[in-house]
């Protein structure tokens, strides 16, 4: 089993980070493009909003469904274009990273200790457990913050 502490204290530790190092950035280096097909930091952090929407379903529903519970897929790039993070304000996208993940914080907070080893499938019949899922979610937010957004 993972040590829930060290992800609650990670995911922590980044919701009052990313606000204070975003608000040192210059607006021309958080909606900067890197090519026209990759995301700006303003879209990374979005997709990051975006991927907490999708876990805190996943994390919720895999202590009720039936075993294995099948993860729903989504078309991250789709997300990121529809919810038009490029054009919204910065601030906004801070505060929605900032309440999801606190909510993410409350769930994993509240899941019993036999329920991390539920199953479920991420895909081509790969059975993972909850823990991993939880896991997979902090070091997702770790490679898009320290690999894309503070590299």
């Amino acid at each position: 089993m993972i040590e829930v502490k060290n992800v609650i204290d990670g995911i922590n530790y980044w919701i009052y980070y990313v606000p204070k190092e975003i608000k040192r950035m210059s607006d021309i280096d958080v909606t900067k493009k890197p090519s026209p097909t990759k995301w700006s930091k303003k879209e990374i952090l979005g997709h990051l909003c975006d991927s907490a929407i999708m876990n805190i379903e996943r994390f919720i529903k895999i202590q009720y469904e039936k075993q294995p519970y099948v993860l729903p897929t989504y078309n991250q790039n789709e997300w990121v274009a529809k919810q038009n993070y490029q054009d919204t304000p910065i601030e906004e996208i801070l505060t929605l990273f900032y309440v999801l993940n606190k909510q993410i914080i409350a769930i994993i907070n509240n899941i019993p200790n036999e329920k991390r080893s539920y199953l479920c499938d991420i895909g081509n019949n790969e059975l993972k457990t909850l823990d991993w899922l939880i896991q997979d979610y902090y070091d997702h937010m770790e490679h898009h913050l320290k690999k894309q957004i503070f590299k």
